[in-house]
């Protein structure tokens, strides 16, 4: 759908208040105006690799880094009722600190925080200091290396919920790492209407039912206010 920005953000307002089951996806885009670097962008993590460069500066540390107004905005959504589930390509914990439920998330490449048991699964704070589970299990980091796979209940919850939605909204991601990138052609089959907010292309541009080149700061608050006057009559 084409048209001005506020037609758009108009648009998706109505689409998220008649949602009966909403799935959010994001990207490292979702947290760039938090002051984290994306991957794919120009300056990105992975843009520089290829060109031989080191990462890109941050200010502070990644533990250090605060939620923005697109992490608050999804929260809004939680507590409106309309979030069914929010997927995450993220491991830098800034969804949890917004206040999303912890039930309500799949974090597809783990969590900087956070350690997983090699047995059971489990996922335990860093901040304990603790090496094995209470099964005995060995902890280690929970963030996902290449070539690793992906945490099986996350990755199986984020397909069960992908596969029933009726409105995916996928933010900040350029849509090309799989099987991440896989959740919203697997919501499109299943007849939802696709979302994408993200700056650079996606591949899946053109099957988009609604598409924003901008900024997420520029575009899921109003859309969250307009939604919560049309909740309030």
């Amino acid at each position: 759908m084409e048209g001005g920005l506020e037609t758009r953000i108009e648009t998706l307002a109505q689409w998220v208040y008649e949602s009966k089951y909403l799935v959010v996806f994001t990207g490292a885009g979702v947290s760039t105006e938090s002051g984290l670097p994306d991957f794919r962008g120009p300056d990105g993590i992975w843009t520089r690799q290829e060109k031989g460069l080191p990462p890109p500066p941050m200010q502070r540390p990644w533990s250090e880094m605060d939620p923005n107004q697109g992490h608050y905005a999804i929260r809004a959504l939680q507590d409106l009722g309309k979030l069914k589930f929010l997927i995450s390509q993220n491991v830098d914990n800034l969804h949890l600190k917004s206040g999303i439920r912890q039930e309500l998330l799949a974090e597809l490449h783990g969590n900087i925080t956070k350690l997983r048991c090699q047995r059971c699964g489990k996922q335990v704070e860093k901040a304990t200091g603790a090496s094995r589970c209470s099964c005995a299990g060995r902890l280690v980091p929970s963030v996902v290396d290449f070539g690793q796979s992906l945490p099986e209940k996350d990755l199986s919850e984020s397909f069960y919920h992908s596969e029933r939605c009726d409105l995916f909204v996928a933010i900040g991601s350029s849509l090309v790492v799989t099987p991440a990138a896989n959740m919203p052609a697997v919501a499109l089959r299943a007849g939802a209407q696709l979302v994408i907010i993200n700056h650079g292309e996606t591949p899946l541009d053109k099957h988009a039912h609604l598409r924003f080149h901008e900024g997420v700061g520029k575009v899921l608050p109003k859309a969250v206010a307009l939604l919560k006057r049309k909740i309030r009559g």
